[in-house]
């Protein structure tokens, strides 16, 4: 049995992820941050991007206005799953 290792550099934490769906874009926040926005501009939370030694770890996450802080929805291997999870949440 082999195992893979899997590199990410410094690029692929800025390069914007790729969404498979067309309903939702992503707008940089930061320099991890990116804002997901529906096809009317309304703000469904944010996309926040980490190396891991597995891969790049996509982070859903919302803003909690009165804290100012942002609030964890869940932690995906890919980013259609975190922005399905700020859609549907």
């Amino acid at each position: 049995m082999t195992s893979t290792t899997l590199r990410t550099t410094a690029t692929d934490i800025f390069t914007p992820p790729r969404l498979t769906s067309k309903r939702e874009r992503l707008v940089r926040a930061s320099d991890h941050l990116w804002r997901v926005q529906d096809a009317s501009g309304r703000i469904l939370g944010h996309l926040r991007v980490g190396a891991e030694p597995q891969g790049l770890r996509y982070h859903a996450e919302r803003l909690h206005l009165p804290s100012g802080a942002f609030r964890l929805v869940g932690s995906f291997w890919h980013a259609d799953d975190a922005v399905q999870a700020l859609r549907n949440g």
